[in-house]
């Protein structure tokens, strides 16, 4: 009998972007993906915490290298992604947060969540995709959506409006670019421990509701989310394409 050999979840020899890496979710995910043996591009806005990060990650015997550019500007950013070569694995965690209630809700902040989760999402898949098309290579594109792609939530109609659209490109661009084994998939995290929700999980009274909606009674940490990202990025997810991988507890389970 031949026995079955599990799929690899090793990456070496592979090149990575990771777009909002300078914290949060995205430093985690470049983390976990050098960790399993990528060269991986630090994507962000800010050089400092950028030079920061690769400093700390180099000395660790990590390969990475660094892009400035802010995701949302979605001309400099098609520009800079293909002056490199193709990338194997795209992990996208810049995104945008403006709370309020739908009746509140202005049109700047409309424009500015939408603009960086919605319209910089998807230019930006698209540009890594169009790299390893004209190269004809496989790939595995991974956008960082959120539970509040399934379900509803008050003051959050603009921003559930926008990982909703996510999850809608991701399943269209996995099916046109199945064919030329290039994988879209989302991981859809629910409350994470990292600065962008510190306000939220810093008020009792909000940290309570949170903790009673997530069946295994905690918030995420970085770390719950890391080891999906080499998951989806690596091989041991080849058949995994227009997904939505749920790291939220239970949230959405009921």
């Amino acid at each position: 009998m031949t026995l079955p050999k599990t799929p690899s979840f090793r990456l070496d020899g592979k090149r990575a972007l990771v777009a909002g890496a300078s914290s949060g979710i995205g430093l985690g995910c470049a983390v976990a993906l050098a960790e399993a043996g990528a060269e991986v591009t630090l994507a962000a806005r800010s050089g400092d915490k950028l030079t920061q990060l690769a400093g700390e990650m180099t000395a660790q015997g990590m390969a990475v290298k660094m892009l400035v550019m802010d995701v949302a500007d979605v001309t400099a950013t098609g520009a800079a992604v293909a002056s490199q070569a193709p990338f194997d694995i795209l992990i996208n965690s810049a995104g945008l947060a403006r709370h309020s209630l739908a009746a509140d809700t202005d049109q700047a902040d409309y424009d500015a969540v939408t603009d960086l989760n919605v319209k910089g999402a998807y230019f930006l898949t698209q540009a890594v995709a169009k790299g390893l098309l004209a190269a004809g290579k496989p790939g595995s594109l991974i956008n960082i959506s959120s539970q509040m792609a399934h379900v509803g939530g008050i003051e959050r109609a603009v921003y559930c409006a926008t990982k909703h659209a996510l999850e809608g490109f991701t399943k269209s661009m996995a099916i046109e670019w199945g064919p030329a084994g290039i994988r879209v998939n989302t991981i859809c995290p629910t409350f994470i421990r990292t600065p962008l929700a510190a306000v939220t999980l810093n008020n009792p009274e909000r940290r309570a509701w949170i903790e009673g909606k997530i069946k295994l009674g905690r918030v995420g940490e970085v770390e719950d989310i890391m080891g999906a990202a080499v998951f989806l990025a690596s091989g041991a997810s080849a058949l995994i394409t227009g997904s939505s991988l749920l790291i939220d507890g239970g949230w959405t389970a009921g």
